[in-house]
């Protein structure tokens, strides 16, 4: 049993409770996938029926990452372990059971593009103003509905749900929800949120159907706990109600997803499910220095709801965390893309050891230029991923076609691509014809004589017997060379190929790449179905963190906070330290949304291996308008040992300045920094951190055609300083000042907005 060796004690005790149900609390960097490979192979071990294991993960890449562990651990039987995300492991069920529920077997499975656009679809239909109704509104609505199992014909009956829409002045979204549904139904297509709604249909329906799985599932494993929906929760729920022998692992503090629909409830409340629930707690950081650790827990002990744990590390102390101090967005770029290039002089690090984590995307532009002028290699993670790119859309959408000639947004989107006379009138018929004929698109395209005129059946008959010819080749040939045969007979490859330029190049590499990685599917052997439909499912399937990353490309990674969970960086850089934007001015509402971004900066945080740098600006243009910005409470939430201030102090007592003898380094001001007011209020406490500079009554910028060396001036973000050096031609002349505040800067007159005080 070698795969127990270098457990700690907690690690071990919670691998070999292998019967029934168990909750592994595990911290940031506490070895949580090492806990859960080893438990699956222990289960192994013991004579367990690997087809009687299932392990449910939120991202293909754990899983794939896992299963690769088990292998090494027990042979090649852990294959046969059923593990992946919810969404595959169910829809795979689906496959097999679909029909109980009025759906084919090779239903189509739509992402959140394909959703999106037949929402707008029906939004032109109805005559509603697409800016009311915008489209992301309308799906994020169906989304949480689905998610909390609450059906079309519930959306409608639901009279609370009734009002809420009519109150803010949407009162179709249930008669919208019921017409996707029921398109999504006729063109036996499933989107992303059905696959779990549409499985709980499922067991609720078919008594039999559930009972099936539940004595196929034995053991159950849910990674990431606390990032389940009510739906996941109710399915997992619902397949351990037999044997009990469940366990969950998660970190309550890394609970970040409740804007789509996780709830944090599911983990601290798992104990009432189960009372004889046995508790691990994995508090021993491999990861990060003790600083870091020290870091993260005194921000989170802040959060009144959570399972308390006390996390270590025997690490190296490690630096102090840096918190640097720039008087605008870009200049925290600056200073961020300077202090990159420093260390990696300093340490000889790679880029790819450091990584730039921000609350919102907009941030990245200011930190994108900076780099740019350093010329230093970044990528933006959380961008269009490979899969999302038009090209490629257009010939997956040839091959769902294939498969599901229903698919009624496979058809739209390529019908007329490459062109071949079929334009927007002639589809707009089809469609009408459809719908007045009770019949599916797919029969009108292949009777198109009985429907349109002689003009336009002859170019709609020809796609038909095009796409038929396709699918008589689905048993007989491989997924590549299907897909290849597609790509040439449809003319797409082409029409890509004729386009001789820079763009047109690249997408037709983009093609190429995406038959290569068919190739690649195609000849794998470690699976037992190679099909171009079970690539497209794999496809349809990825989540944002398996898209399109190369782990081993030396660039400086940029993304949000979110897209950063599950990483991890020797230096992380945490941006935008400020009130309204980090916490978000939307979480201050109340205590469990301020709680959900305390998590966040907690994850932040917990990125890092060596180095933790935060930072804020004191001034930053949002919406087109420059706002002066507070340090975020989280910052003053850090015991002050862990920290060191980047930012220039003020002269000390004594200096000779103008300043006088009473003024103390900022880090000494112990004045309360004001809060927006809302239900959460931070409690007095000492900052250590410098106030935004408040100007002086009825303040104005003065001429300073006359400003010479000497004179005290006072600049509305900066505060009061002292000319020290003037320089420049006239209409360009350059003032360095002495800010008490803000030590040395240099600006230009014309544009300094500077009132003269004497």
């Amino acid at each position: 049993m070698d795969y127990l060796q270098g457990l700690n004690p907690s690690q071990k005790a919670a691998v070999e409770q292998t019967e029934g149900p168990v909750m592994i609390v595990a911290g940031a960097g506490s070895g949580k996938t090492k806990v859960v490979t080893c438990r699956v192979a222990h289960l192994i071990h013991k004579g367990v029926d690997p087809f009687h294991i299932l392990v449910l993960t939120f991202t293909n890449k754990a899983a794939k990452e896992m299963r690769e562990r088990i292998i090494k651990a027990v042979g090649a039987q852990a294959n046969n372990i059923w593990m992946g995300t919810f969404h595959s492991v169910f829809a795979k069920i689906l496959r097999v059971e679909a029909n109980k529920i009025g759906y084919p077997n090779n239903f189509t499975i739509y992402d959140t593009d394909d959703s999106k656009n037949l929402i707008k679809t029906i939004l032109k239909e109805m005559q509603l103003d697409d800016k009311l109704y915008n489209a992301n509104f309308v799906y994020n609505r169906i989304s949480s509905s689905k998610n909390n199992l609450i059906s079309a014909a519930e959306y409608l009956s639901s009279p609370t749900i009734q009002a809420e829409d009519s109150s803010s002045g949407r009162g179709q979204i249930g008669q919208i929800y019921q017409t996707y549904a029921q398109r999504c139904f006729k063109a036996g297509a499933m989107d992303f949120d059905d696959l779990l709604f549409k499985t709980n249909v499922l067991f609720k329906e078919h008594a039999d159907v559930l009972y099936k799985y539940q004595n196929r599932f034995k053991y159950l494993m849910v990674d990431e706990y606390q990032d389940t929906n009510f739906s996941q929760y109710l399915i997992v729920k619902k397949l351990a109600a037999i044997n009990e022998n469940i366990c969950v692992v998660g970190d309550d503090a890394q609970s970040i997803y409740a804007f789509r629909g996780a709830n944090i409830q599911n983990i601290l409340n798992f104990e009432t499910d189960y009372p004889d629930l046995n508790v691990f707690k994995l508090e021993q950081n491999y990861r990060s220095t003790q600083n870091i650790v020290n870091v993260s827990n005194s921000v989170i002990a802040n959060n009144k709801n959570q399972l308390k744990k006390t996390i270590f590390s025997e690490n190296e102390t490690g630096d102090k965390i840096k918190v640097s101090r720039a008087f605008s967005d870009n200049e925290e770029g600056k200073i961020t893309a300077e202090a990159i290039v420093q260390e990696r002089s300093i340490s000889g690090a790679q880029y790819h050891d450091f990584a730039i984590l921000y609350r919102t995307n907009a941030q990245s532009r200011s930190m994108e230029e900076a780099l740019r002028k350093l010329n230093v290699p970044y990528k933006i993670y959380g961008g269009l991923s490979f899969y999302q790119r038009k090209e490629i859309r257009d010939l997956i959408a040839y091959f769902r076609l294939v498969y599901n000639p229903n698919d009624e947004e496979a058809i739209k989107r390529i019908i007329n691509y490459p062109r071949r006379g079929i334009g927007d009138t002639s589809l707009e018929r089809i469609m009408i014809a459809a719908n007045q004929n009770n019949v599916s698109i797919w029969d009108v395209i292949c009777d198109a004589s009985k429907y349109l005129d002689a003009r336009n059946s002859t170019a709609v008959s020809n796609f038909a017997i095009m796409i038929q010819s396709f699918q008589t080749m689905t048993q007989s040939h491989t997924a590549y060379d299907l897909a290849t045969h597609i790509a040439k007979q449809s003319t797409l490859l082409k029409d890509l190929y004729d386009d001789k330029s820079v763009e047109g190049l690249s997408r037709y590499e983009n093609i190429q790449e995406l038959l290569s990685g068919i190739k690649e599917f195609s000849e794998r052997e470690d699976i037992a179905e190679r099909g171009l439909d079970v690539f497209m499912q794999d496809i349809a399937l990825l989540t944002n963190d398996d898209k399109d990353k190369d782990p081993n490309a030396d660039t400086v990674s940029l993304m949000t906070i979110h897209s950063a969970k599950g990483l991890e960086f020797e230096y992380v850089h945490v941006v935008g330290m400020e009130e309204n934007l980090f916490p978000s001015q939307m979480a201050l509402s109340s205590r469990s949304d301020l709680e959900e971004e305390r998590r966040l900066f907690y994850v932040a945080i917990t990125r890092a291996r060596k180095k933790l740098i935060l930072s804020y600006a004191t001034s930053r243009y949002r919406w087109g308008s420059l706002h002066s910005c507070e340090p975020s409470r989280f910052i003053d939430e850090i015991d002050p040992q862990y920290l060191e201030l980047e930012f220039k102090p003020a002269p000390k007592k004594g200096d000779q300045s103008f300043f006088g003898d009473e003024q103390r380094s900022p880090w000494q001001d112990k004045e309360t920094i004001s809060r927006p007011q809302g239900i959460i209020s931070k409690p007095k406490t000492t900052s250590i951190l410098p106030k935004a500079h408040i100007p002086s009554e009825g303040f104005a910028p003065s001429d300073t055609s006359g400003l010479q060396v000497g004179m005290e001036v006072e600049h509305e973000r900066f505060g009061y300083g002292k000319v020290i050096n003037l320089d420049g031609n006239k209409s360009d002349i350059k003032a360095t000042i002495f800010f008490k505040e803000l030590g040395q800067k240099q600006l230009l007159l014309k544009f300094a907005k500077l009132k003269i005080v004497k």
